[in-house]
């Protein structure tokens, strides 16, 4: 009867112990614990809706050669244009994925263009011209999805010329 008793209070004080660690964890998922900020929905670069196809090619022209292709899972496939720096090619990797992915792509210019891709079965463009003719580049009137990128050979200087340029 000692031996159960005493099995009794060593459950006990290791399920209290147990307790006692689990409340210690985040409970809404934060697993900063407060140490961080959260991202503004101002510094979020909106990205373009992209639809693609296992039977036909999504051509994307941008304005700048492109240095960078980013692709968020191997449902979609994308590569250079042979023979163009500016265009790329994306498509379906396998026929009716599921859900949606992205893809990101930073061009010579230091533009950075984002995408939200998903499955069509008939995509409702298949060549994208992605050279924004409303805003003429300037600072002060740029699109609210454009984003400077400083690249390497660059150091801290900005790729995009001014006027006074």
């Amino acid at each position: 009867m000692k031996k159960v008793l005493m099995m009794a209070c060593a459950l006990m004080v290791g399920a209290s112990a147990v307790s006692a660690q689990e409340t210690t964890l985040p409970q809404d998922g934060d697993l900063f614990q407060g140490l961080t900020r959260s991202i503004t929905y101002d510094r979020m670069i909106p990205p373009h809706g992209l639809q693609v196809t296992f039977d036909k090619t999504v051509h994307i022209i941008f304005p700048a050669s492109v240095t960078y292709v980013d692709l968020g899972s191997a449902n979609i496939m994308a590569g250079k244009a042979d023979g163009a720096e500016n265009v790329i090619r994306v498509k379906a990797a396998k026929r009716w994925f599921k859900g949606e992915t992205n893809m990101s792509v930073i061009t010579e210019d230091g533009s950075f263009y984002a995408f939200n891709v998903k499955y069509a079965k008939e995509p409702d463009k298949l060549n994208i011209e992605m050279k924004d003719f409303i805003h003429d580049g300037s600072a002060v009137n740029r699109p609210n999805n454009s984003m400077d990128i400083y690249l390497k050979e660059l150091g801290s200087e900005s790729p995009v010329r001014t006027s006074a340029s």
